[in-house]
């Protein structure tokens, strides 16, 4: 790949104002949420888009969107907040008791993130497979019902499923977002 088509980021600041323009309320909530502090989820923001206009060749569009990109680089910056906040504040606090507590306190963000992941993939899914996987797995609902309401045998939405089920792991496995 040449140097002139490789895949970047935002470079330019109207690029970087647009990225912001965007994600920029949603990453503020993502970093509000686990850091409950507005001031320190401000900064998270801030460092975030610093990060991303010095590294944009950081951004691959093959891994995921610039959302997800840019929610990882949140979740380091909310990572490294909580860390700093913890060792500042406590007299005694050890290093390793910041890391635990910046653990527990990314589980949720983790959570989100791993949410955005997910939605992305699916949406690389055909129709037929992404509605097979989302109503069976997440709406609770069963193969027979699902044919019976698309007028087609049950056999063949358990092979919707089976083929969208394989298609989703190896869409989550291909972006890293999946251990082998």
């Amino acid at each position: 790949m040449s140097k002139a088509s490789e895949p970047a980021g935002p470079r330019t600041e109207r690029e970087v104002q647009a990225a912001y323009d965007l994600y920029g309320g949603e990453l503020f909530g993502f970093a509000f949420k686990a850091l409950d502090d507005r001031q320190l989820a401000e900064d998270v923001v801030q460092e975030t888009f610093v990060r991303a206009w010095k590294s944009p060749r950081g951004y691959d569009p093959g891994q995921g969107s610039m959302r997800t990109w840019l929610f990882a680089i949140a979740r380091n910056g909310v990572v490294d907040a909580i860390r700093r906040r913890r060792v500042r504040e406590g007299t005694g606090y050890s290093s390793w008791d910041a890391v635990s507590e910046a653990s527990s306190a990314i589980n949720p963000v983790d959570q989100l993130l791993e949410q955005i992941q997910l939605g992305e993939a699916l949406q690389r899914l055909s129709p037929q497979h992404r509605e097979a996987v989302v109503e069976v797995y997440f709406g609770g609902r069963t193969c027979a019902e699902l044919a019976e309401e698309a007028g087609i045998p049950a056999s063949t939405m358990r092979s919707r499923l089976y083929y969208g089920v394989r298609a989703l792991r190896l869409i989550l496995e291909e972006n890293g977002w999946l251990a082998s």
